[in-house]
């Protein structure tokens, strides 16, 4: 049998694998994706949430500094302790310095004795002061120079505060200013005065130190107190309670040493 001629051999297409020159090629193989280990995804959604919280606190204005909010004025008015705080209005409020703003306070006003300053989100900054309160005056010229509890001398002014008493100091006069100092004995002299009944501390007009271990009490009425050191204040001070209620027509009073007071009419 013959095989197929020559044109049959032209048109037939070959039922095996195409040769080399016609080899059609199909889509490229895919290579495998590795997977992402799970326990990278939380770490991986904690970094985006954590620059987006970067960015609010930083870079945002949702949480600037824009108010000031002062309490517990008594003398100092807000706009003075605003002004010396000197709160950094319009920058981040997480990157305002609390501290700082605090001892600015303390160094700038002298009559405040101690001052909280906290954020209030998201705009404010809270300035709560605690002024001091004078309980001796010391004269200066024609004015008045405020000591508190702690015989600091904080402000000078030129009214007298009604029910203040003054305090006369003569400790130059003694040999115990140069050991104790004048600091130390004024701060005695404002203690004795803190541990008074209200009812004698109303009487008090001034108060004489000489020395650490000799305080005067000058009360109305003519009225004086020997008191000695400021040591035992209050055991003294409930001494000086009963002695004037047991010899109320006294004036003169000695509670140097509490367990043998004396009063006299002269």
């Amino acid at each position: 049998m013959a095989g197929p001629t020559t044109a049959e051999r032209g048109t037939r297409r070959p039922n095996g694998p195409s040769s080399p020159g016609r080899l059609r090629r199909g889509p490229a193989p895919r290579r495998p994706r590795l997977p992402v280990p799970r326990f990278l995804l939380p770490l991986v959604a904690a970094a985006v949430l954590a620059g987006g919280g970067l960015w609010v606190l930083y870079g945002s204005s949702w949480v600037r500094a824009e108010q000031v909010e002062v309490s517990g004025t008594r003398v100092l008015t807000p706009r003075e302790v605003e002004e010396a705080a000197g709160v950094p209005l319009g920058t981040p409020l997480v990157s305002v310095d609390l501290d700082g703003i605090g001892h600015r306070l303390r160094d700038r006003l002298a009559r405040i004795d101690s001052v909280e300053v906290e954020r209030s989100w998201p705009h404010g900054v809270v300035l709560r002061v605690t002024e001091r309160v004078p309980v001796l005056l010391m004269r200066k010229g024609a004015r008045f120079v405020e000591v508190d509890t702690k015989g600091v001398r904080f402000a000078t002014v030129d009214k007298a505060p009604k029910g203040v008493p003054l305090v006369e100091m003569a400790e130059n006069q003694s040999p115990s200013a140069a050991r104790f100092g004048g600091r130390r004995l004024l701060e005695g002299a404002a203690l004795v005065v803190s541990q008074l009944p209200a009812g004698i501390a109303g009487d008090l007009r001034s108060v004489q130190v000489i020395s650490y271990d000799s305080l005067t009490l000058k009360l109305t009425r003519d009225r004086e107190v020997m008191w000695g050191s400021s040591e035992d204040g209050e055991v003294k001070a409930r001494t000086l309670s009963a002695l004037m209620k047991a010899a109320p027509r006294a004036r003169h009073f000695d509670v140097s040493a509490p367990t043998a007071p004396a009063a006299s009419a002269s």
